[in-house]
């Protein structure tokens, strides 16, 4: 399920020696309205900017930015942390998400005494186990929380490497500035995992030979066994986990 997700690419960052932590908690940001803005922010590698626009009455969607040692050693390594993540059918995933893939890469990270991609591949893989055992004790009493699910969307510049990671349909964008015109070119880092795109539905089909069902078109959309879009997610346990779909009122 994780596997393909890392792409390493050089980035022209200069790290600063002046430390900056920021989180979405960071009262400096402005509200309008259901907009939440901040114009700019500091973090070890440069300045950011960032919004959260709230589209339901709830909710379902964190983000963070973490900058400063990305171990749990003062000593580094340094650098900033990313993270997007796009919930659906209730907050309990993201918010999850939120709160525990940072402290697992930066326990990963101490552990390895360096940044890599196995470390971020190893931070999804304990905060996904960490929801699973999660679900496991509360479904009985909350079944709905085996529907909820996220994207998980992450950037990590440590080292002048900046590393991508993606699980869903989010996408990452690097603008690049064309010296000769000014012209800001987008260029995509990530890639979408929606049944929608005919390659992922192929290569769903050549997973799963036998399943006549595992890719369906519903109402003109493309689902996995007719539920859900995205192919690769944060958690959707009903699909992993056959047991917990008697349970889900769809």
């Amino acid at each position: 399920m994780l596997s393909e997700l890392m792409n390493l690419l050089r980035a022209c960052f200069r790290p600063r020696s002046d430390r900056y932590v920021h989180s979405n908690s960071d009262s400096l940001g402005r509200q309008d309205g259901l907009l939440w803005y901040k114009d700019s922010g500091h973090h070890v590698s440069g300045e950011f900017s960032m919004a959260v626009v709230q589209a339901n009455n709830l909710l379902e969607d964190q983000s963070q930015v973490e900058s400063g040692s990305l171990s749990t050693h003062e000593f580094g390594p340094y650098g900033t942390f990313v993270g997007v993540y796009d919930g659906h059918g209730g907050p309990e995933t993201s918010r999850y998400i939120n709160d525990h893939l940072f402290q697992h890469l930066k326990r990963f990270t101490s552990d390895q005494q360096s940044m890599s991609a196995d470390v971020i591949r190893k931070a999804y893989q304990a905060t996904e186990e960490g929801f699973m055992s999660l679900v496991t004790k509360q479904w009985p009493m909350k079944p709905q929380i085996a529907a909820v699910g996220s994207c998980c969307l992450v950037g990590v510049i440590c080292g002048g490497t900046l590393y991508i990671a993606n699980l869903g349909d989010s996408r990452a964008v690097l603008g690049r500035v064309v010296k000769a015109t000014g012209e800001v070119l987008a260029i995509q880092l990530s890639t979408e995992h929606n049944a929608c795109i005919e390659s992922v539905r192929q290569e769903l089909q050549a997973l799963h030979p036998d399943d006549s069902q595992i890719v369906v078109l519903k109402h003109n959309v493309w689902r996995v066994k007719g539920l859900i879009q995205r192919t690769r997610v944060f958690y959707a346990v009903c699909l992993l986990i056959f047991d917990f779909c008697f349970q889900i009122n769809w």
